[in-house]
């Protein structure tokens, strides 16, 4: 159904001339004009105080109770009362008229003002708009025309779900395209409001699979991978089975250290220097620790190194967080730093506090070699049987593949941190279904897989080792729902109270498990010659999208 606005009506010989009635004002109540009103009010005021203050003053002259009162004192005692009540009311008076005027007058005045001088074929529309209340349909209008900001809607309205349902029908009017596959409800637009998202229209659905059961440390993890690749959860399942079959694999956490590292220029290379020797001098850092704490109640500082550009110097701060990923953690206590050393370096100039030393989101040698977030280490080690039976390769096969494709073929390639056979498809998936940042999968994912044959080469020893996973369990997407129930599912949601941090430091761990498992099957596939077989039967849709599209 075409929906289009009303016409306007036409308009009466008067209408030039004539306005519309003035909306109602608070001072229409009172009985008086309101400047007499507030008069009177104010002439009673004084006049009362100053009786009474009189009669008080020769009742403490003759010794006469102050609280012994004639009829006329009780009176102006009440008068008084209510005299300071009119006046205390008075200040808001022209607060709620321009309130009530602003609302009810000249909201809607505008609207059809501005409504009706926007031509229809400026209005681009979808081929089939939804019924909207005619209110609605008023404000998409002026969003449309601009009158209204798109990201102002969840302020005015104060209903994050309408504000998400206006802008997308607007969208489409500008646009002339239609967001129909896109989902609009069924999801909280409340809790993403300030944290997650700024101007939604809906929400995009990614299929959540699980891996496993891996058996880690001990104990068994499912895990939840959120992916639109066809064989990734089946072959990271794959290599949980052959895990688990082989007694499972043991991961260690070698390090956990947020960075961030601001750059700070001075007049001179030496003076940059002077602040590089006191940044790193021993008998500073527990002052500076003192400082950098009191941003958190978790953030610890551990280390500061620097590092020098002629007269720039970039100082790379690294602190526990708890069980946040904590870059605003991190960030809240480097510049607490700074706000401290210009007390010792005044010349000191801060051109920004992020100089891309921490490395945030960039493939960098320095997360490589001195580790970003959790640094683990996860092995395993996996009988000759399980490889032949499950994997359907060998062992010799295996090693020969991983020296040749993870170690020589990266190195060829000039990889940094990519000596692996695909740790981002599996970090990604896990960070997607969790609730972590996405774009922090670019260094998250710097792995390095290694494989030997043990046990008079019968056996296969396999590990990962990632320096930088940056994982937490509590703050952005992790507490949506969805990403909440998985962390749920792993047991890690939320902090923990028992012990700060340790529920971030399992994730990270299960992130490096699920990688293993994920190398393990991968490289298997590609050894016996299985991977174009595998993905041509599980990575493609036999629907008709020619159809679909249609």
């Amino acid at each position: 159904m075409d929906m289009r606005r009303r016409p306007p009506k036409p308009p009466s010989p008067h209408s030039a001339t004539s306005k519309s009635p003035a909306a109602p004002r608070a001072s229409d109540a009172l009985p008086l004009p309101l400047f007499l009103t507030n008069g009177i009010f104010f002439t009673l005021f004084f006049s009362v105080a100053y009786f009474l203050l009189h009669r008080w003053r020769e009742k403490i002259r003759s010794s006469v109770p102050l609280h012994v009162l004639t009829l006329s004192e009780l009176a102006a005692v009440l008068s008084l009362i209510a005299s300071f009540i009119y006046l205390l009311g008075f200040f808001g008076i022209d607060f709620v008229q321009s309130f009530i005027s602003k609302s009810d007058g000249e909201i809607d005045e505008d609207r059809a003002i501005h409504c009706s001088s926007i031509p229809d074929s400026i209005i681009p529309k979808p081929e089939n708009p939804p019924n909207l209340p005619e209110d609605e349909e008023e404000i998409i209008n002026r969003v449309v025309s601009g009158e209204i900001p798109s990201y102002s809607l969840e302020s005015k309205l104060g209903d994050c779900f309408k504000a998400a349902k206006i802008r997308r029908e607007a969208l489409q009017r500008q646009t002339g395209r239609s967001v129909e596959g896109l989902p609009l409800e069924g999801f909280d637009y409340e809790a993403i409001l300030g944290q997650c998202c700024e101007m939604p229209v809906g929400y995009v659905q990614i299929p959540v699979g699980i891996a496993g059961p891996l058996l880690l440390n001990g104990r068994e993890y499912s895990v939840p991978m959120a992916t639109t690749e066809g064989c990734l959860v089946a072959s990271t399942n794959r290599g949980c089975k052959a895990i688990y079959a082989s007694g499972g694999a043991v991961c260690v956490l070698l390090r956990d250290g947020m960075t961030r590292a601001p750059v700070v220029r001075f007049s001179s290379a030496k003076r940059a220097s002077e602040l590089k020797f006191f940044l790193e001098d021993p008998l500073n850092f527990d002052t500076l620790s003192v400082v950098f704490n009191k941003s958190s109640r978790f953030a610890r500082l551990q280390d500061i190194k620097c590092a020098i550009a002629g007269k720039n110097l970039y100082i790379r701060f690294r602190c526990s967080t708890g069980d946040a990923m904590g870059m605003n953690m991190v960030s809240k206590g480097v510049q607490n730093v700074l706000d401290y050393l210009h007390n010792e370096f005044p010349d000191m100039d801060v051109i920004g506090i992020s100089g891309n030393f921490c490395s945030d989101k960039k493939p960098a040698a320095v997360n490589w070699i001195e580790g970003r977030g959790k640094s683990v280490v996860c092995e395993a080690v996996l009988s000759g049987d399980v490889v032949a039976k499950i994997l359907k390769t060998t062992v010799p096969a295996l090693v020969e593949l991983n020296m040749l494709k993870n170690l020589t073929g990266s190195a060829i390639a000039g990889a940094l941190g990519g000596f692996n056979a695909h740790a981002a498809n599996i970090v990604s998936a896990v960070f997607l279904a969790t609730g972590q940042d996405p774009a922090q999968n670019v260094e998250s994912s710097h792995c390095i897989t290694m494989m030997e044959a043990v046990n008079d080469g019968k056996d296969l020893h396999i590990s990962v080792t990632m320096p930088s996973i940056e994982v937490g369990t509590v703050g952005g997407g992790t507490q949506l729902a969805s990403q909440s129930a998985c962390l749920n599912l792993l047991g890690v949601k939320g902090a923990s109270k028992e012990s700060p941090g340790s529920n971030s430091q399992l994730l990270a761990a299960v992130v490096a498990g699920s990688v293993l498992a994920g190398e393990l099957s991968l490289m298997s596939a590609i050894a016996a010659g299985q991977l174009v077989k595998s993905h041509m039967k599980y990575n493609r849709s036999s629907r008709d999208i020619t159809r679909l599209g249609s």
